[in-house]
């Protein structure tokens, strides 16, 4: 028998399942947000696995039930509905107005050379809701529309001159998304920060944010028995090359990667990154942090550089995390959307903030978070 393959790297769910790569169930959760809710967005921090949530989400919509054999969703869905999908990865849509442009009008023609174009759709929000409301009337069914990273071309124009006209582009295109909702069963969007003066929020306005979710606390990430249950000869594996036993290296694992919280259960989940880099590479190191950031985080960082290490044991009202806008006043939103702080209580509605774990105390500590 071929031995299962770690993940490492792979966004693609059609590519996880056909090169026997291992897998963390979740698809009972794939199940819930496809059919809770209409309009779902999900914030977690980079690297945690929201691109292969996305992917996985769109392959159940498009009706591949061969790639979930043996999962949890096959004793849940009996229809197995093939639905039209409209798939935006906005990691790909630059860091400018212009490339963002050029990404969407690559989009939108090749779903109008698959649904077909009308002449009079000229502006590129006009073309998407003509594409969505082509998509529904020539399938006979409502269609899912997934936007994976919404936030990118955001985050990479934040604080330039640039961003106010990247914010003007996205109000026009996604309006189609509540004036065509008829023609939807399913909007999941991702991201990291949570611009809520864009259309996707403002237009919106009944949007579950669900990255606090009681239930899907750990859609994202690794539970302490997800790690022991399959990655067994993994972790075997690691303890011989760390000349350490079992027991003691997943507790220098807990101690490194561990101890992320994103609702107020405060189920503990890993950082999947960091997990499957030991793994891969055989030593317990700090792996998340030296995989790099982005532009926004730099700017934080710069600006509350003094005021950063003393944010661990930090209180903010849960009402605030939950459905503020990101901004450049008060660096605790951005820092546990990024993954930096993270929920360590729950006091009433109040959450006190803090380090995750090891791996971003140290960095943080050490200054290398540049």
């Amino acid at each position: 028998m071929q031995e299962r393959r770690l993940p490492l790297g792979i966004q693609d769910f059609e590519e996880l399942r056909n090169g026997n790569y291992l897998y963390v169930d979740k698809t009972d959760m794939v199940w819930a947000v496809a059919n809770n809710r209409k309009y779902n967005y999900l914030s977690r921090p980079r690297r945690f696995g929201k691109s292969l949530f996305a992917s996985t989400l769109k392959c159940y919509f498009e009706g591949r039930k061969e790639l979930f054999d043996g999962l949890k969703i096959m004793s849940i869905e009996k229809e197995w509905i093939v639905r039209p999908v409209i798939y935006l990865s906005m990691s790909l849509g630059g860091s400018d107005a212009q490339s963002l442009k050029e990404y969407l009008n690559e989009r939108l023609s090749y779903y109008e050379s698959v649904y077909g174009k009308v002449q009079s759709e000229q502006s590129l929000g006009n073309r998407f809701n003509g594409v969505i409301r082509r998509a529904y009337e020539k399938s006979g069914v409502q269609i899912a529309v997934i936007v994976d990273e919404y936030d990118v071309p955001l985050q990479h124009t934040y604080d330039t001159d640039q961003h106010e006209e990247c914010r003007t582009i996205y109000r026009d295109f996604f309006t189609g998304l509540k004036d065509f909702g008829y023609c939807i069963k399913c909007v999941f969007i991702t991201g990291i920060t949570k611009f809520t003066q864009i259309s996707l929020f403002s237009t919106l306005n009944t949007i579950a944010n669900i990255s606090f979710d009681e239930s899907l606390a750990t859609v994202c990430g690794i539970t302490y028995s997800e790690l022991t249950d399959n990655f067994q000869n993994e972790i075997k594996r690691l303890a011989d090359k760390c000349n350490m036993s079992e027991e003691a290296t997943i507790n220098e694992m807990q101690s490194l990667y561990d101890g992320y919280h994103f609702a107020s259960n405060m189920l503990n989940v890993y950082n999947p990154y960091s997990v499957l880099s030991a793994f891969s590479r055989g030593r317990l190191n700090s792996y998340w942090i030296a995989s790099g950031s982005n532009e926004m985080l730099f700017k934080v960082l710069n600006k509350f550089a003094k005021d950063i290490p003393m944010l661990d044991g930090c209180l903010i009202d849960a009402d605030y995390l939950e459905e503020s806008d990101v901004n450049m006043i008060d660096p605790k939103l951005f820092l546990y959307q990024a993954g930096y702080l993270t929920i360590k209580s729950v006091d009433g509605n109040t959450y006190v903030l803090g380090y995750p774990n090891r791996e971003v105390k140290e960095a943080v500590q050490n200054s290398t978070l540049r």
